[in-house]
């Protein structure tokens, strides 16, 4: 198993370096380390000095699916590990995503558990982001469950189901993930294998508001994208799981869209629901 890291990563000099010495520390060591600044204007590109086994690219600012889509392409191996540059592995992450693939080898995909710190202390998670192993496409229809630092994926993945969705400016691996789920198995190593730290002003999901407005364009390209495919009991039950999950999104937003008196927002919402019901 010759594993690629993908870290994209943007204005992020300290923390990447944290990031970078979780992957040299692996019991299974990756074959290639990539680097995709993404028009950092810190100092991201002397990133070399400390670690010059890296590959390092710059390109200009586009946001992080473009930067996981150009680390994809520049990956030489088979498989591919995401890394947030926030985040870390812990030592043995590698390793066991090794031994699960082994063991099923009919698996093209797994991701793991993950702890969770702010402020110097360890969060519990609520149980809506509980990891499963069977059934993970109806789990993750709500919201997203699986952290992209803790995926590991084959590349032929991407040529059946597409990259990240440069257009979504956040939910892009919700938008990924789903399109695995839907006609993949996704092993589940059912341990905390990173860490990631909440609490910095830069991330993308404490800068958007209506998280919910970004997972309904997922679920709609899902739907869509899925309607001409060829129709079975399975691909079926997904789709009304697909529907049910839009209108009670479309039911949050109208409601809030009602709210805060936004008539256009309430047209929109109203003809979607009509059109679905």
């Amino acid at each position: 198993m010759d594993v690629s890291v993908v870290i994209p990563s943007y204005n992020r000099y300290e923390v990447l370096q944290r990031a970078l010495a979780s992957v040299y520390a692996q019991t299974y060591k990756p074959k290639e380390v990539i680097i995709i600044d993404d028009g950092s204007t810190d100092k991201t590109s002397q990133i070399l000095k400390l670690f010059p086994d890296i590959k390092y690219y710059f390109q200009k600012n586009a946001g992080v699916s473009s930067a996981r889509n150009r680390g994809i392409k520049k990956a030489s191996y088979e498989w591919i590990a995401f890394l947030d540059s926030d985040d870390e592995w812990h030592r043995d992450k590698l390793q066991e995503h090794l031994e699960l693939h082994l063991n099923r080898p009919e698996l093209l995909m797994s991701y793991t558990d993950e702890k969770w710190m702010r402020d110097a202390k360890e969060v519990k998670l609520a149980k809506k982001y509980a990891k499963v192993d069977k059934d993970i496409f109806s789990s993750s229809l709500s919201h997203c469950i699986i952290a992209p630092s803790s995926a590991v994926m084959h590349k032929t993945l991407f040529e059946s189901v597409g990259l990240f969705d440069e257009t979504l400016e956040v939910c892009e691996d919700y938008d990924l993930w789903l399109r695995v789920a839907i006609k993949h198995k996704i092993g589940l190593v059912d341990k905390k294998l990173i860490t990631k730290y909440g609490g910095a002003e830069d991330q993308l999901s404490s800068k958007f508001w209506g998280m919910d407005r970004f997972r309904v364009v997922a679920l709609e390209k899902l739907l869509r994208e899925n309607v001409q495919e060829e129709v079975t009991s399975t691909l079926s039950d997904k789709k009304k799981m697909i529907r049910s999950e839009l209108l009670k999104k479309y039911t949050l937003l109208l409601k809030g869209a009602i709210k805060h008196d936004k008539i256009q927002d309430i047209k929109i919402y109203e003809k979607k629901i009509s059109e679905l019901v």
